[in-house]
């Protein structure tokens, strides 16, 4: 087993004392302020889906002393207590009672390679597994920093609706006033009274969304999001496409499961092969039967012993001359699963390449898309600045004013959005190339839970009562976790403050 990339076993950890630091920087928090680097570090140890993958991968760790188990020699007794209470009317000799032990000690020689191979292909899929526990580490990572980051974009959105809201009762009031002394017609002040309508309907829609990545992030997490910092840069992010393929190729850990299972299924092969191969087994036995005194020769004076011993020990040769096809229909059967398992392999390869390209265009495509929105937001300001201006003096209408303003709140959201979007797919893209995994991203705190820690303890044991300590739960239930709602507060860290904007 491979454990140069591995860190010390810890079954549970206790409490996460510090967070995740990508790359050398360090993020402070005070107070009850949350992290991205908290909110992963609280995933690693309370998240119900990875906690149940690594005892999965537990029980995958025992398949290999199993397979190991029919090369081992076994030991049985057995022991019995017999009373006739109704003797045959022919047989005057036979005991009354007896008692008798024996027991047998037996030694697989040769299985035709069956335990070699079995054992084999068990080790292959344990180091499946241990993939598949790095892509389910991975995979729920990258959802606790969509889910983090989601909070954050719905927390803007909201408060960009909530001003938006402000802005238009403002208005709508300022057209009133308007109105009353005959300076504006009434169709005015129902544009201003649909476009708030229409305003705080957003509005709601915004909050439900919010409430929405709120309880997805206490699914993830186990805790209530409380005023999330700003995201850490992301370190080691490729150059290239080309570069984001090469590395995902080598490191990615669904095509390394992908190899393992290859493996596994032609390791399969030989196991399927060994049924038409002679078999030798040694046996050594031995019994004690004890008569109690009941056994009687039924010759005056003439006496018998109550007990009798016997042993032997001899070598038995199985020579499986003809089963039906079975063994050649096995052998086929395990010919196509390593067909299947070539090709699947193709498959994941294909899979990796496609999700780290397009996980890479999408990170580039949004970094773009940042800068353009950023602009229109800038524009779509002044724009709104010019147009008010332009109605003070008489030149622009109501419904100028108030496209202005939708328009101006457009560009904000989706300004927001492209922020959450290019974090995400950056991290995305570290997630196909193998490299966002708590020993990649630097997880304090602690030693990490160590998949071949508990393989090294395992495979060899022969002892049958070495159980484990009875199953205990290891993550919390989120029922006594309060509901989210969509109260936001304070500065967002993808906008930074939000302060209600005076109607012209």
């Amino acid at each position: 087993m491979t454990t140069s990339r591995k860190t010390p076993l810890l079954l549970r950890r206790h409490r996460w004392l510090a967070g995740l630091a990508l790359g050398a920087l360090a993020l402070p928090s005070a107070g009850l302020a949350e992290t991205l680097q908290g909110a992963l570090a609280k995933a690693y140890e309370n998240n119900p889906t990875l906690t149940a993958a690594r005892a999965g991968q537990r029980a995958n760790d025992e398949n290999v002393p199993i397979q190991k188990s029919y090369g081992l020699p076994s030991l049985g007794a057995q022991g019995d207590y017999t009373e006739n209470l109704v003797k045959p009317g022919n047989s005057f000799s036979s005991p009354t009672r007896l008692i008798s032990a024996g027991g047998q000690f037996s030694v697989p020689i040769y299985q035709g390679g069956a335990v070699r191979n079995a054992v084999k292909a068990a080790k292959f899929r344990v180091e499946a597994g241990q993939a598949d526990l790095r892509a389910t580490e991975a995979s729920i990572f990258a959802q606790v920093v969509g889910a983090y980051m989601d909070v954050i974009r719905d927390q803007a959105i909201v408060q960009l609706n909530q001003k938006n809201v402000s802005v238009l009762r403002t208005n709508l009031q300022a057209t009133s006033d308007r109105f009353e002394i005959g300076d504006l017609t009434r169709t005015d002040v129902a544009q201003s009274e649909a476009r708030l309508a229409l305003a705080e309907g957003d509005l709601r829609t915004a909050e439900a969304g919010l409430i929405a990545s709120r309880e997805s992030y206490i699914r993830l997490v186990g805790e209530a999001p409380v005023d999330l910092q700003p995201p850490p840069q992301l370190p080691n992010l490729p150059a290239s496409t080309e570069d984001a393929v090469a590395i995902a190729l080598t490191d990615n850990p669904d095509i390394e499961a992908a190899d393992q299972r290859l493996g596994a299924a032609r390791a399969d092969i030989g196991t399927a092969r060994s049924a038409r191969m002679p078999k030798l087994d040694g046996t050594v036995s031995g019994s004690y039967t004890n008569f109690l005194g009941s056994l009687s020769s039924e010759v005056p004076g003439v006496g018998v012993s109550q007990t009798t011993k016997s042993a032997a020990a001899g070598l038995t040769l199985t020579l499986p001359l003809f089963q039906g096809g079975r063994p050649s229909a096995q052998v086929r059967q395990a010919q196509a699963l390593t067909s299947q398992a070539i090709e699947n392999y193709v498959a994941v390869e294909r899979d990796v390449i496609a999700q780290t390209r397009g996980a890479y265009a999408a990170w580039r495509a949004n970094e773009q898309i940042i800068a353009a929105t950023q602009q229109a937001v800038g524009a779509n300001a002044l724009s709104l600045e010019g147009v008010r201006a332009e109605n003070s003096v008489g030149t622009r209408s109501i419904l100028d004013i108030l496209n202005a303003e939708q328009e101006y709140l457009n560009a904000q959201v989706q300004l927001v959005s492209a922020k959450r979007n290019s974090y995400v797919a950056a991290f995305s893209v570290l997630a196909a190339m193998g490299k966002a995994e708590a020993r990649d991203l630097g997880i304090e705190g602690g030693p990490l839970y160590d998949p071949a820690a508990n393989y090294e303890r395992v495979k060899g044991q022969i002892w049958d009562w070495a159980d484990d300590p009875a199953p205990q739960q290891q993550t919390t239930s989120t029922r006594n976790v309060a509901a989210a709602d969509a109260s936001v507060t304070g500065d967002n860290p993808l906008i930074g403050p939000v302060d209600p904007e005076p109607a012209q």
